[in-house]
């Protein structure tokens, strides 16, 4: 998936591709990533992207919850990689991740992102206060050609966990960056929709929670949540407090930390978001997908919860309690999302990985799909058309050691890591 362009036959194919690659390199300097062009770059090999945790993925204080993010601080990313086979030059301070356009095409969505979606809401739940998110989000639809969601319009909302417009938590760079991911990949997914941001007072499962009851109570039927923690024997009675929400598909990264479950993803009332590597391919999609896997401490999350009931659509047999993950979209920093932010940071684009894109990705294709039936749970729509073509079956990679089992190795079907796999179209995310 990271291997590098091959170089051309002919001395035009090379200036070509090595043009684009000291744009690249360009771009990603001036974009503050710190990529430094050698005097030998034309003969050397583009370098591998590199990424860093944000802020954020380390929680401040006890008891705090972490992000899924991971942001990209160097090398080439898949999509400046295409742009050079392409012999696209990129300019400097330009995207480096796939924007709208390329998320809608890998997931069969841009018929319905352009024609669906108004009047629908979806709520993004994080911790502390991004004081530039509408401007943020602003830049990042002008620069796609989406249109405007703003505060004046009634299209964007931000409140505080108890709903209040003007009493916000205080402001956290970290979690700035968090937000303007989320709120950039409802936007990629679902440019007509309303969005809700819902602001924890911090990043405790009391807070955040509270933040999910109020984004429902406000009218959300959407509610992407991005963050997450270790399994506690309190995970059920949190189950009840905060996700129990019939008739809203609650959406959680699965976490970024390779095998391993953790909460809330493991809630047997949401639906739990793995990761994927996206790049394209010269197959009848044009996409393909593998498990985001980095290292033996890097990637997607998936496993078997110590704590929640298996809930009825699930029907593996290797856990015995809720399994992690129910589906999965794009993850791996390497093949990033495209982000514009400015608190904290130098303001301008920048490229996102984590299971915090995936949550919001799959919330997007649940607002396109329409509000979910009186009583439902959508985390099991998605298991109805297991094996059909509403879904791209994952079955390569692994997110670590499990001996082999599916609970970390993608296969036909049902696996861990991904789920029944990644949306084509919104059929799968009816019900």
């Amino acid at each position: 998936m990271r291997t590098s362009p091959t170089a051309g036959t002919t001395a035009t194919g090379r200036r070509r591709r090595i043009g684009a690659a000291f744009a690249a390199a360009a771009a990603l300097a001036l974009a503050g990533f710190g990529t430094a062009v050698q005097a030998d770059a034309a003969t050397a090999a583009p370098a591998k992207a590199t990424w860093a945790k944000t802020p954020c993925a380390t929680p401040k204080h006890k008891g705090e919850l972490a992000c899924n993010s991971l942001r990209v601080t160097g090398g080439l990313t898949a999509f400046q990689k295409q742009q050079a086979t392409d012999g696209i030059t990129l300019k400097a301070a330009t995207p480096s991740g796939y924007g709208p356009s390329d998320l809608q095409s890998a997931y069969g969505l841009t018929s319905a992102a352009a024609s669906k979606g108004a009047g629908e809401t979806i709520a993004i739940v994080d911790a502390y206060n991004d004081p530039n998110a509408e401007a943020d989000l602003a830049k990042y639809r002008s620069y796609y050609g989406l249109s405007a969601c703003t505060k004046a319009s009634g299209c964007f909302k931000q409140v505080s966990q108890t709903g209040s417009t003007t009493s916000l938590p205080s402001s956290d760079a970290g979690w700035s960056e968090e937000i303007s991911l989320d709120l950039d990949m409802a936007s990629a997914i679902c440019p007509n929709c309303n969005i809700l941001l819902v602001e924890a007072n911090s990043a405790t499962m009391a807070n955040l929670g509270t933040a999910v009851n109020e984004a429902v109570t406000l009218g959300a039927k959407y509610v992407s949540n991005s963050y997450g923690g270790s399994e506690s024997s309190s995970d059920t009675s949190y189950d009840t407090s905060y996700f129990k929400h019939p008739g809203v598909a609650i959406t959680v990264s699965a976490g970024d930390g390779g095998y391993g479950a953790e909460y809330p993803a493991a809630s047997q009332y949401v639906t739990s978001v793995g990761g994927t590597a996206l790049s394209k391919a010269s197959n009848t999609r044009g996409w393909s997908e593998s498990v985001w896997n980095t290292s033996s401490t890097e990637g997607t999350g998936s496993g078997c919860s110590a704590y929640d009931a298996k809930p009825s659509w699930q029907t593996d047999t290797g856990c015995a309690k809720r399994t992690i993950a129910d589906v999965s979209a794009v993850a791996d920093p390497a093949t990033g999302v495209s982000v514009y932010d400015s608190y904290g940071v130098t303001a301008g684009f920048y490229t996102f990985g984590g299971t915090s894109a995936s949550s919001p990705i799959i919330a997007g294709v649940y607002a396109l799909a329409g509000t979910p039936s009186s009583g439902s749970y959508p985390a099991k729509f998605p298991y109805a058309k297991a094996g059909t073509s509403a879904l791209n079956d994952v079955t390569s990679g692994s997110n670590g050691s499990c001996g082999g089992s599916y609970l970390c190795t993608a296969r036909s079907g049902y696996d861990g890591p991904t789920g029944v796999g990644t949306p084509e179209g919104v059929s799968a995310f009816t019900g």
